[in-house]
C-alpha cells in the first residue's frame, strides 16, 4: 500500500499551464507529495490573460471530491478557483463530512490579467467557506473584498477571524517597499511575519504555488508556522530563477 501522503486540489484548469491546477500538481510534486484533484471549471488561457472559463456542475466538482477523498490518504485539501456560489456549497458540504483534514484556501477572485474568476452572487458564500478551512491566503486586493470591515490591513484580516476564519495568511506581493511581507494572523497567537527580498520579477500563479506548498507541508505533518514559512521559502527561490 502507498502511504506517501496525497493532497486534493481543488481548482480549475489553466490551458497555458501557468496557474491553476497544473501549478498545484508541480508543486505537490516539488514537495514530494501526490495529487488528487477535482476540476471546478476548465478555462482557455494563455500567459496574456482568460479567453473563456467553464464551470464544472457543482454536484460534478463533489463528486470528484469524494471520489478522490475514498480513494486515497488524503492528508490536506487545497482549494482554489470555485466559480461560482453553487460550487462553493457543494465543496462545502464536503468538507463538511470530513473536519479532520487540514483545508488551505486560496480566494481566487479574478485572474492576473484582470478577468472575474468568481461570480458576483459568490462572494458572501465564500466568506462562509472560510470557516471550515484551517487557513485562508488573500493578497491585499482579495483581503479588501473579503473583509468584513474596512481599515488596516490588521482589522481587515482581523475581521475574517471573527466572521469564523482560523488562520489568515495576507500575501504582500501587491505592496510596497523593499521587502515582501507575507502576515499570519490567528486567533489567540501574536501576528507572525514572513519576510523576503522584493525581487523585480513576475510570475503566474504564486498563489496556487504557495497554498498548495503550504498544504504539502501540512500534509507531511509540519506545523502551520512551519508550513507557511517554507512555503514562502519555495515561492521566493522561483520567483528568483526567473
Amino acid at each position: 500500500m502507498n502511504l506517501m501522503p496525497h493532497v486534493l486540489a481543488v481548482a480549475g484548469s489553466d490551458s497555458s499551464g501557468g496557474a491553476g491546477i497544473v501549478r498545484d500538481i508541480e508543486t505537490l510534486a516539488a514537495f514530494g507529495v501526490k495529487a488528487s484533484v477535482a476540476i471546478t471549471a476548465v478555462t482557455v488561457q494563455t500567459h496574456l490573460g482568460v479567453e473563456h472559463a467553464d464551470p464544472v456542475a457543482p454536484d460534478r466538482v463533489a463528486q470528484q471530491m469524494r471520489a478522490a477523498l475514498s480513494a486515497n490518504p488524503i492528508a490536506a485539501i487545497k482549494i482554489g478557483m470555485l466559480a461560482t456560489s453553487a460550487t462553493i456549497f457543494a465543496v462545502a458540504a464536503v468538507l463538511a463530512d470530513h473536519p479532520g483534514i487540514p483545508v488551505v484556501l486560496d480566494p481566487v477572485l479574478v485572474s492576473t490579467s484582470g478577468r472575474a474568476l468568481l461570480t458576483p452572487d459568490a462572494t458572501v458564500p465564500l466568506l462562509e467557506l472560510v470557516s471550515s478551512c484551517t487557513l485562508v491566503t488573500p493578497n491585499l486586493p482579495e483581503l479588501s473584498v473579503l473583509a468584513v470591515s474596512p481599515g488596516s490591513v490588521s482589522s481587515q484580516a482581523r475581521s475574517l477571524l471573527t466572521a469564523g476564519a482560523r488562520a489568515v495568511l495576507v500575501k504582500g506581493g501587491h505592496g510596497d517597499g523593499v521587502e515582501s511581507t507575507d502576515i499570519l494572523f490567528r486567533v489567540g497567537h501574536a501576528d507572525q511575519s514572513f519576510a523576503s527580498p522584493r525581487l523585480a520579477a513576475t510570475m503566474r500563479g504564486t498563489g496556487c504555488m504557495l497554498a498548495s506548498a503550504i498544504a504539502a507541508r501540512l500534509a507531511s505533518g509540519d506545523p502551520l508556522s512551519t508550513s507557511v514559512a517554507k512555503a514562502k521559502a519555495f515561492v521566493h527561490g522561483k520567483l528568483r530563477q526567473t
